[in-house]
């Protein structure tokens, strides 16, 4: 009978920022349109802001993404260059250095040599990237795909609560935003749970928590900082 396990570490990059993004539009946007509304201003005023708020954060979490990434990459290629000389000058003492990491993890020290000098003899600078870095190629970085999904999800995310402000009532924008985005944000949670493996009740809920805790907090200070219209 064959067994075959259904790893979901390979969507790591990918997932962490597509949920950053629709969380962040999601909860920013919601929370800055309950502001607004809570200072008692116009609905066309709350939806300008929306909008500002829309774009401004899609820009932003696009920006964020890639400079972050980018700077992960570089610090990444970095080591690996270190690595590299480290090889080319001393290579015995590499071998003795990765021998001595399989050995803290259970082998005996002749196997251990045995393996590092295998794996080493196929590819010296991937063995040690990871083992002793602890880079994997499976986890790679990716800066121009991370900024496409966290803008891209955070555009949709963020469109949600603008589309209920747009459509409800004035008398009911604050109780109506507030409500679908705590679905909206059970929803990611329970979805970005279900695609990383991770329980689906436990995700809702802590995506959910934050999300209202910044809604409410938002509503305090608009309520207190706020003018008539």
């Amino acid at each position: 009978m064959s067994h075959k396990e259904n790893h979901r570490s390979h969507r790591a990059g990918w997932l962490r920022a597509a949920v950053m993004g629709a969380n962040d539009g999601i909860v920013s946007t919601a929370s800055l349109i309950i502001g607004v509304a809570a200072a008692n201003t116009t609905q066309d005023s709350i939806l300008l802001a929306g909008i500002a708020g829309l774009v401004a954060g899609a820009m932003s979490m696009a920006a964020g993404e890639y400079v972050s990434v980018s700077s992960q990459l570089d610090i990444e290629k970095a080591d690996l260059a270190l690595e590299q000389r480290s090889l080319e000058e001393d290579y015995e003492e590499e071998v003795v250095e990765l021998a001595q990491i399989y050995e803290q993890r259970g082998l005996d020290p002749i196997l251990a040599r045995q393996v590092a000098e295998k794996l080493m003899d196929h590819d010296a600078l991937g063995a040690h990237a990871r083992d002793e870095i602890g880079l994997s190629d499976s986890q790679g970085a990716n800066p121009v795909q991370a900024a496409v999904f966290s803008a891209t999800t955070f555009t949709i995310g963020a469109a949600l609560p603008l589309l209920v402000a747009w459509i409800v009532p004035l008398s009911l924008l604050i109780t109506m935003v507030a409500g679908f985005s705590l679905v909206f944000l059970a929803s990611l949670g329970a979805i970005a749970a279900r695609a990383g493996g991770a329980s689906i009740t436990i995700g809702a809920v802590r995506v959910t928590f934050w999300g209202a805790l910044a809604m409410v907090l938002t509503a305090v200070v608009g309520r207190i900082f706020g003018v008539v219209a």
